[in-house]
C-alpha cells in the first residue's frame, strides 16, 4: 500500500504451526482441533476487578510491556488482582520464532534508555513485593540485551529495595559474559525456561538447544551461589510422555535447578503448534510428586501454572527448604 509516495507493509508474523516447512501433525501424531472445547478445569474468572483496572492503566500509561498481555496468560486476572505483574523488557518483538509462543516476531526496533527507570518506578508505584522481569530474545544486540537487564535490576534495587527481583531471561546464545553481568546484579531468582522435553526442541524451539539452556542454569548457580535461586519451567501437551518429563526433571536437577514449574500448553492461535492432549490435574499432581522425589526445593504443577505464577510463594518455599 502506498502512503505519501512511500511503500509500507504491515508486519505479519508467519505461521508457526508447521515450523521449518514441516508438518507438525506428522511429528506429533493425532492432535486436537483448534476450536475444540477445553476441559472444565480451565475455566477462570474474567479479569475486571478494581485492582486489575488500576494496574492495566498504569502499565499502559508508562508504555510498558507485560508478558501477561503478550503471552495471553490465563492467570492475568488472578495475578493482577493480587498486585503482581511480570514486566517484559526490551520491547515486544522477538528475534526468534518458537512454535508455541504468542509474542510477535520480526526485526526489533525498541530502544528506550529510560526503560530501566520506568520499570522500577512502576514497581514502586504498584507496591510489589516480588517483581518478575522477562524479555524477548534480542539476538540482534551485541550483548543480547544484558546491559538493559542489569539496568532494570539495579534501578529496582534503588527505588524499591524491599522488592524481590526474579529474572526470567533468554539463553543469551549460551554466552557466559552476558549471563555473568546479569548474575553480578544479584537477582533473587534466576529463571530460564527449558519449555519442552529435549525430543521436541527441533519442533518447538528450533533455534534453542536443551543442553545449552541447562548449562545456562548451571552456570547461573555457580556464579551466584547461595545468593541466587535457580528456576526453570516446562509445558505439557505436545506429545511428551510422563517418562520423558521425569527424565527431564532429573537433568534439570543435575544442573542445580531448585524451583520447577509445569503447566499445560494452550494453543494461542491456529498459526501455532497444535495441542496433542490436555493433561488431567491428577497427572500434574503425579508430576509434582515425582519432581519432589528428585530433590527440587519447590514445585508448582497444574493446568494453569505458568512460570511466574505465585512466584513469591515458590521462592519462600525454596528458602524454607534450604533452611
Amino acid at each position: 500500500m502506498a502512503v505519501n509516495g512511500d511503500l509500507s507493509r504491515e508486519h505479519v508474523t508467519r505461521s508457526r504451526a508447521n515450523p521449518g516447512g514441516g508438518r507438525a501433525a506428522e511429528t506429533l501424531g493425532d492432535v486436537l482441533p483448534f476450536r475444540e472445547r477445553k476441559p472444565a478445569w480451565f475455566k477462570v474468572q474474567f479479569p475486571g476487578g478494581n485492582r486489575y483496572r488500576e494496574l492495566d492503566k498504569l502499565i499502559s500509561d508508562n508504555n510498558l510491556h507485560t508478558v501477561c498481555r503478550e503471552a495471553a496468560c490465563p492467570n492475568i486476572g488472578d495475578c493482577w488482582e493480587r498486585g503482581t505483574a511480570t514486566f517484559m523488557i526490551l520491547g515486544d518483538t522477538c528475534t526468534r520464532r518458537c512454535g508455541f509462543c504468542h509474542v510477535k516476531t520480526g526485526k526489533p526496533t525498541w530502544n528506550d534508555p529510560l526503560e530501566p527507570l520506568r520499570v522500577a518506578q512502576s514497581v514502586r508505584k504498584m507496591g510489589l513485593r516480588h517483581a518478575v522481569i522477562t524479555s524477548v530474545d534480542r539476538d540482534d544486540l551485541p550483548d543480547y540485551g544484558a546491559g538493559v537487564w542489569c539496568g532494570v535490576i539495579r534501578s529496582i534495587r534503588k527505588l524499591a529495595p524491599d522488592c524481590k527481583v526474579e529474572c526470567l531471561t533468554p539463553d543469551f546464545r549460551g554466552q557466559e559474559m552476558p549471563l555473568a553481568r546479569v548474575i553480578a546484579e544479584k537477582p533473587d531468582v534466576f529463571n530460564h525456561n527449558v519449555e519442552v522435553v529435549p525430543r521436541l526442541y527441533p519442533l518447538a524451539r528450533r533455534v534453542g538447544n536443551f543442553l545449552r539452556s541447562a548449562r545456562v542454569l548451571y552456570n547461573a548457580k555457580q556464579m551466584g551461589g547461595d545468593e541466587v535461586t535457580t528456576k526453570s519451567g516446562l509445558m505439557v501437551g505436545l506429545g511428551e510422555t510422563k517418562e520423558e518429563m521425569v527424565e527431564t526433571f532429573g537433568r534439570l536437577r543435575e544442573h542445580d535447578v531448585q524451583i520447577l514449574t509445569v503447566g499445560q500448553y494452550l494453543r494461542p492461535t491456529e498459526n501455532h503448534l497444535p495441542v496433542v492432549r490436555y493433561w488431567h490435574p491428577e497427572e500434574f499432581a503425579e508430576l509434582e510428586r515425582e519432581a519432589y522425589k528428585l530433590g527440587f526445593d519447590s514445585v508448582a504443577a497444574g493446568p494453569l501454572v505458568r512460570s511466574s505464577y505465585h512466584a513469591e510463594q515458590t521462592l519462600e518455599q525454596a528458602h524454607a527448604a534450604e533452611a
